[in-house]
């Protein structure tokens, strides 16, 4: 298969070159573009998705031999998630290559969260497809870089501990209630506020409903933390 000038410059940005490029093209292509004979990314991101944990799994076991399953789970889902998935991407400029539908594109789709995180998990796949485990391993650390390094000791979300801190004082769980929401469809802003059963609040403002939540649940962490 004769290779675009746009795989061409994501090969170059990902660091590698494909034996068959076909599994990239197909990783980039998003289900809005899928046609007989045109296959999507959906199959490559679901085993994008085990070949990324696993890889993440090990480097956090081979980083801290100590750790225990409880302080490893959070750190390994804060490596996994979708939202990291997709910084990587945005690293890398995954969203130019993505091969879209004309309503994907016209309502943002090379910018979305979710798109880029999932074609993220397909190029792995389509890595590990074309070269094996360990180029693709090779790939996730070197584009993960210093997150694996830099994970939080205990990377437990505020949103948890906000909860354990409530339920330790006999309150009810926190509550989260949109209270703005603005900005395009394809790129909406919310403003979300943690509210305690106790009556304390604080608000946080983010691009997507969870970062909105976590930073709302933090700050009001940072507030009641005060008080104690």
């Amino acid at each position: 298969m004769k290779r675009s000038a746009e795989i061409e410059a994501l090969e170059a940005r990902l660091g590698l070159r494909f034996e068959r490029p076909d599994l990239l093209r197909r990783a980039l292509t998003h289900s809005s573009m899928s046609a007989p004979g045109r296959e999507d990314n959906q199959r490559l991101e679901f085993l994008g998705d085990r070949v990324l944990g696993l890889v993440m799994a090990e480097a956090l076991l081979a980083g801290d031999r100590k750790a225990s399953e409880g302080q490893l789970a959070p750190r390994y889902n804060a490596l996994v998630r979708k939202e990291a998935c997709a910084e990587v991407a945005r690293e890398v400029d995954l969203g130019a290559a993505l091969k879209l539908g004309r309503s994907e594109m016209m309502s943002g789709g090379r910018r979305k969260m979710a798109l880029l995180g999932d074609a993220m998990e397909a190029v792995i796949a389509a890595v590990y497809l074309d070269a094996g485990f360990d180029a693709a391993k090779e790939m996730i650390l070197r584009l993960w870089g210093d997150r694996v390094a830099q994970v939080e000791a205990d990377a437990r979300d505020a949103k948890t501990s906000l909860q354990e801190w409530a339920q330790a004082r006999g309150m009810a769980p926190p509550s989260y209630v949109e209270t703005e929401r603005s900005g395009p469809d394809h790129a909406p802003v919310f403003t979300i506020e943690a509210r305690l059963e106790s009556g304390q609040t604080a608000q946080a403002t983010a691009g997507s409903k969870r970062k909105a939540e976590q930073q709302a649940a933090a700050a009001l962490l940072n507030k009641v933390g005060k008080g104690d």
